[in-house]
């Protein structure tokens, strides 16, 4: 018993050392990798940081003085119907991936169909024009109460930087901009990039398409119109935030790893609250292979029931909001 005893604790003891030994190993790499990440930023004169940090920018703030019929605030519901696109552009062909994905589109839809239908609520839905072509039964779906909006998600989730080609970003554009508007009947009015991202060119191409507006900047809480090398595009920015999306607490590294959707129900439900205090405007954005799911779905009611609750709440599709804010708007 001894010997076991005694074999047992060095066998301890190396795994020890060997984890002590790892974590070294993996502190150095990363102080050498923090050491020799390149920071071109510190050789530029102060006229490029400039011309970098105000090439795509936020121009006069849109936040109106009183919102339709007297609301205190705004709510924009939307979704980002990837589903399995994002996989496919990047050639993640692994089953978990592909069907996590096609979730979206077998429950994840319906069922937030169904949840915005019982509290008579509009919503905008942004598809990449892919994750339309693979199931085309979604958009009609979508359709069929006359409350929503589709908007445009890109050709197929494709991360716009790493293209890095404006003749193939506007050829993707242009197929994402003509299937949709074969889809719904009508040109989409709305953009949001994939991955929330732009490539350089992003802007110049979201502009010349004669876009209403973008909702894939952080820039502010309130809607503003984008500058484009410091001119107005006319373009209203609707923006976005990591803090208000489902996607970093329930995907991505997360991998659907909060186990308590409450625990994000509270997050969102305190961005809510100050904005109504503020007379602000709120972007909520969800994915329907994420938000979709049964317990994910009975917080976002809960979310829905709170807001509700309160008087002078303007529910409201992206479109109808920057209608607004570009005609009531103007405020520097």
């Amino acid at each position: 018993m001894r010997g076991h005893r005694s074999q047992a604790l060095e066998s301890a003891s190396s795994c020890f050392r060997a984890f002590v030994a790892t974590g070294f190993v993996m502190a150095a790499g990363a102080a050498l990798i923090a050491q020799t990440r390149p920071q071109p930023g510190v050789k530029l004169p102060l006229s490029q940081i400039e011309a970098q940090m105000f090439h795509v920018a936020a121009g006069k703030r849109l936040k109106p003085a009183a919102w339709p019929n007297g609301a205190r605030v705004a709510v924009g519901l939307s979704f980002d119907v990837d589903n399995a696109t994002a996989s496919l552009a990047t050639g993640d062909l692994i089953s978990e991936s592909i069907s996590r994905g096609e979730y979206g589109a077998i429950d994840g839809v319906p069922r937030i169909l169904r949840l915005l239908d019982r509290h008579q609520l509009p919503a905008s839905f942004f598809i990449p024009a892919v994750s339309h072509l693979l199931h085309p039964d979604m958009i009609p779906a979508i359709l069929k109460s006359g409350r929503h909006e589709i908007g445009v998600h890109g050709w197929i989730h494709e991360h716009l930087p790493s293209v890095n080609d404006a003749a193939a970003e506007q050829d993707m554009l242009n197929r994402a901009i003509e299937t949709l508007t074969k889809a719904i009947g009508k040109r989409p009015v709305g953009y949001r990039a994939p991955s929330w991202q732009f490539s350089q060119y992003t802007m110049q191409q979201v502009k010349g398409a004669g876009f209403l507006y973008d909702s894939s900047l952080m820039a502010s809480d309130d809607a503003y119109e984008i500058l484009l090398d410091k001119q107005p595009t006319g373009v209203v920015e609707l923006p976005i935030e990591r803090i208000v999306d489902d996607f970093p607490y329930f995907g991505a590294a997360a991998n659907g790893g909060m186990p308590n959707p409450d625990a994000v129900l509270a997050v969102f439900q305190s961005e809510f609250d100050v904005a109504y205090e503020e007379g602000g405007l709120y972007i909520l954005t969800m994915h329907p292979h994420i938000t979709g799911h049964r317990s994910r779905i009975a917080a976002l009611e809960k979310l829905i029931v709170h807001m509700k609750a309160k008087p002078g709440v303007w529910f409201a599709t992206h479109e109808q909001i920057a209608r607004y804010v570009k005609a009531n708007g103007g405020r520097s």
